[in-house]
């Protein structure tokens, strides 16, 4: 079985493998959707295609929707899973009780190439300038819609479109926002921008990027004065915050060879020049919570009849934050961290070790939700209690600790760094917290890269790893002399933690807990052992 039109015709052997194909005219669809689209998405990798996509399906199999998905891809790599597939993604869905749901989803129906030359352009300037258009969302992860670097300086390709102007954009926020003035241009219509990525107030840094082109393409003459009144009218363009939460692993090759044994044929995985893995398959787990503000000017697919949550943008706030610093996002660091340290390369395996279960039990029962943000729509222990009882042993699924390590240091400030500041802020002690501080002084530890064998390993890609690492040169697994110093120059930088630890009164129990960690192979364990059963 090969993924594409032609070959679903022959249902019969689709359902003999156990595969649910779409029960709508895709032709049909996608002629309706090339006539009046109404979504159009930037970034159609794993969690997309698993999540928001598969939602769409439902909508057009019930006959609740006419018109599918129009993708814009970036790069050669993502053309590959989308063009010689018709666009069709085979989507297996990892049950934590060892079931498989195998299902074809084909609610993308047009995939146009954002480097594909000036036809492909055009094409896509056209979908954008519909009026009937209603959303245009993104999954494009954080650094997606950063214009800065780390020093503050404006990135040089953005630098490049702020001077140039709208015509020939090289920037991916560049060309998103071209394309937006593309569409004011062709009369103003009203739109919904919405950022699906894991990131706090998503809407907000996409409304700030596209406001800072409109600016500086009006100051150098390149833009009509009105695109920014445009871009800052809620009327006209929204910009709407929202959450969510699906693990979304790389393709797998276990997941391949089970589909191949099925006899689908489309199962090579390809890693992409940005070094991500792409495949015509997704593999991911059958939890997923996606909550949307309700803002959307020009009306929006009735996605609420597929799950997805739409509320007000404060709770939204608070479901983010609930995830993010408590519930789910501070956990999965904590298992990264140690898992990397203790050898381990599945988040499953980890949750059949009962120091680190205990490690993450405290970190969200006892520590986190003494001040967790309680959003209302979701319960927060509850949620809690579905990712470490259902979600994270799912040994089916092929979650790696060292994936989730990655830019964890961007991570940090906000996964344990808004626990720490709610504690002071709410009087509490925060030199009570354990479980927290064992684990910041574990990623300090995970920075030497050397496991608790004495085994080196090469620590996950983070924009910070090499300043951190030189900040700590010197320190070895059995040699701290003169530690404490060197961990002082992190421990105290509020840029990793979110706040000084030592100015709330962690600084020396991280150094201590460090030290003794670091002092020789066994000891991560050793410490692990003692302070999660205190």
């Amino acid at each position: 079985m090969r993924l594409n039109d032609l070959e679903l015709r022959d249902v019969t052997k689709w359902e003999a493998a156990g595969i649910t194909l779409p029960r709508y005219d895709r032709q049909a669809v996608r002629q309706a959707t090339e006539a009046s689209p109404v979504w159009m998405h930037f970034g159609a990798g794993n969690i997309f295609r698993a999540f928001p996509a598969k939602s769409m399906q439902m909508l057009l199999d019930g006959g609740l929707e006419t018109r599918g998905i129009v993708v814009a891809v970036e790069t050669e790599e993502e053309d590959t899973i989308f063009a010689p597939h018709d666009n069709l993604t085979l989507l297996a869905t990892l049950k934590a009780d060892g079931s498989i749901e195998k299902t074809v989803v084909g609610s993308i129906v047009k995939s146009l190439k954002l480097d594909g030359g000036k036809e492909q352009w055009d094409r896509l300037a056209e979908v954008f300038a519909k009026p009937s258009l209603q959303m245009v969302s993104f999954t494009i992860t954080e650094k997606g819609y950063a214009l800065h670097g780390a020093d503050g300086g404006v990135w040089p390709d953005v630098a490049k479109d702020f001077a140039d102007g709208p015509a020939s954009p090289v920037s991916f926020m560049g060309k998103a926002a071209s394309l937006l003035y593309a569409r004011y241009l062709a009369g103003a219509s009203p739109v919904a921008m919405v950022s699906m990525d894991n990131c706090s107030e998503n809407g907000t840094r996409l409304h700030g990027a596209m406001l800072a082109f409109a600016e500086k393409w009006a100051e150098n003459g390149h833009a009509d004065a009105g695109f920014a009144a445009y871009v800052n009218d809620g009327a006209k363009v929204s910009f709407p915050w929202s959450m969510i939460d699906k693990i979304t692993p790389r393709p797998d090759e276990s997941v391949a060879k089970m589909l191949a044994a099925t006899g689908f044929e489309d199962t090579q995985i390809t890693i992409t020049s940005r070094h991500s893995h792409a495949a015509a398959f997704v593999n991911a787990e059958e939890a997923q919570y996606l909550v949307i503000e309700d803002d959307f000017p020009n009306g929006r697919p009735a996605l609420h009849k597929a799950g997805i949550l739409f509320t007000d943008r404060a709770t939204v706030g608070k479901v983010e934050k609930m995830k993010v610093c408590t519930c789910l996002n501070p956990l999965h660091t904590a298992l990264a961290v140690f898992g990397c340290l203790l050898g381990y390369t599945k988040i499953s395996d980890e949750m059949k070790d009962a120091d680190l279960v205990k490690l993450v039990e405290k970190i969200g029962y006892a520590e986190g939700l003494p001040v967790v943000v309680d959003p209302g729509i979701i319960e927060p222990r509850a949620f809690i209690d579905e990712v470490l009882g259902v979600r994270l042993p799912n040994p089916f699924m092929p979650d790696t600790p060292q994936r989730i390590a990655c830019d964890t240091s961007q991570k940090v400030p906000i996964r344990f760094g808004e626990t720490l500041k709610a504690y002071a802020a709410n009087g509490m002690d925060v030199t009570s917290l354990r479980a927290i501080p064992l684990t910041l002084a574990a990623w300090c530890r995970y920075l030497l890269g050397v496991d608790d064998k004495g085994n080196t390993f090469a620590p996950s890609p983070d924009p910070m790893l090499e300043t951190l690492q030189a900040r700590l040169a010197g320190i070895t697994l059995g040699n701290t002399d003169g530690c404490r110093e060197k961990l002082r120059t992190v421990l105290s930088d509020p840029v990793y933690f979110g706040v000084d630890l030592y100015e709330v009164g962690l600084g020396e129990v991280a150094e201590d807990l460090f030290e003794e960690m670091a002092s020789a192979p066994g000891a991560v364990r050793k410490v692990l052992e003692r302070e999660v059963r205190a």
